[in-house]
C-alpha cells in the first residue's frame, strides 16, 4: 500500500532552521546534521501537524501556515529549540 503523505508543517520548518542556522546570532551553535535534525524534531513536536496527500493540498496549507504571523511564532519554538539543543547536545563535543 502506497502512502503518500507530506507534512507541511516539516517542510516549513526545516527551511526555517536551515535559515536561522546560517544567521549570524546562532553561528556558535553546532551545525553538524544530528544537531540540526534534534532542533527540528523537537520544534516540530511543539507544533501542530498539518498533512496532506496532494501537492494541490501542499500548496493550500503552506499559504495558509506561510504568512508572517505564523512564521514569528514558528520562530520562537525553532528559537526555544535551538538553545535547548545547545545545552544539552545528543553526542559528544
Amino acid at each position: 500500500m502506497e502512502r503518500n503523505l507530506i507534512n507541511v508543517m516539516e517542510e516549513i520548518v526545516t527551511t526555517l532552521v536551515n535559515v536561522a542556522m546560517l544567521s549570524p546570532d546562532y553561528q556558535t551553535f553546532c551545525p553538524c546534521s544530528k544537531c540540526r535534525n534534534d532542533i527540528i524534531a523537537l520544534t516540530l513536536n511543539t507544533l501542530p501537524s498539518h498533512y496532506v496527500t496532494t501537492e494541490h493540498g501542499r500548496k493550500l496549507i503552506f499559504e495558509q501556515l506561510n504568512t508572517l504571523e505564523n512564521r514569528k511564532w514558528i520562530n520562537k519554538r525553532i528559537i526555544s529549540a535551538i538553545h535547548t539543543v545547545g545545552k544539552f547536545p545528543m553526542h559528544d563535543r
